[in-house]
């Protein structure tokens, strides 16, 4: 069927108009982009012949995404977070750029500014009843040189899946450390094997996954921050292997390089000298991490992180 060319004509208009392209103030790149994004979302509605109530229902759920504070989540779920670290491997393959430990997406839980120690720190305040974890690795470039003072920044859940500060059950910076290497490039943290966790059920990034028919579950997992003067900035997780959700992991972040081996630790001389009491699990991950070519690649991406 053909379009009217007068209708058309006035969609083009109300476009230009509502994203700014006929305004001589504002951000042309913003301007271009909302252009793109409204002109996708009426052809959506025209495509699939959206009710207006199937319309308003999207607005409210807009409205309920951000008082729920789960956006981030969503787009984490969504595949959305992975896709930019997709979009970065895909530059960084073109330009023939070394690449050193792979990246993974930094999800919405972090907390800024966790205690620094050297070298070795105790991640867990000791209130959980749960299998201890003794975790270390090394950082080193991509010769195998050991990047000694470089900061290795850890978070994990709980044995409930919860994280410290959104968990308010939990002592402040509970499984959320940050260590300096030695001069080996080692790091040394004791702390809980932590469980994977699910979405908050009753919220509103579950019942999308669900009206997808999809789970909103993650396997056990460990974030990582590790940043060293004259490196690029590293945003990784490693995920324990042996977790159901090792391959179904609702945020995409899975990848083959950053799946860890739990190790059950039974010889009771090194659990002495670890100063543990009994059996405990010991998982191994190193780092390798690539000289920057510019300063801003030591850094972080900016977004809106708690404490920071």
């Amino acid at each position: 069927m053909s379009q009217n060319p007068v209708h058309q004509t006035e969609l083009d208009t109300l476009l230009a108009i509502s994203s700014g392209l006929n305004s001589t103030g504002g951000n042309d790149r913003f301007k271009n982009i909302m252009h793109q994004l409204l002109s996708d979302v009426c052809k959506t509605i025209k495509q699939f012949d959206i009710t207006d109530e199937e319309f308003w229902l999207a607005v409210n759920y807009l409205n309920e995404l951000g008082g729920r504070q789960e956006a981030a989540l969503l787009a984490a779920g969504l595949g959305l977070e992975h896709y930019l670290d997709m979009r970065a491997d895909e530059k960084e393959a073109a330009s023939g750029e070394e690449v050193g430990t792979p990246r993974t997406i930094e999800g919405p839980l972090y907390v800024a500014n966790a205690p620094l120690s050297q070298s070795f720190a105790r991640m867990d305040d000791g209130s959980e009843q749960a299998e201890t974890m003794w975790l270390q690795g090394q950082v080193t470039d991509l010769n195998g040189k050991p990047v000694a003072g470089a900061i290795v920044d850890i978070w994990h859940a709980n044995t409930l899946g919860g994280y410290s500060f959104f968990d308010q059950s939990q002592s402040e910076y509970n499984l959320r450390r940050r260590i300096l290497t030695d001069e080996n490039g080692r790091y040394t943290v004791r702390s809980i094997v932590p469980c994977g966790y699910g979405c908050p059920p009753d919220g509103p990034t579950q019942k999308l996954l669900t009206a997808l028919g999809r789970h909103g579950n993650r396997p056990a997992h460990v974030h990582f921050f590790v940043s060293a003067p004259g490196y690029k900035h590293l945003t990784t997780q490693i995920n324990l292997n042996g977790d159901e959700y090792l391959w179904d992991d609702f945020a995409f972040a899975t990848r083959a390089e950053l799946i860890a081996d739990p190790v059950k630790i039974t010889d009771s001389a090194v659990a002495k000298q670890r100063d543990i009491e009994g059996e405990h699990t010991e998982v191994n991950f190193s780092f390798t991490l690539v000289a920057s070519a510019e300063s801003n690649e030591e850094q972080k991406i900016k977004r809106l992180r708690v404490k920071e």
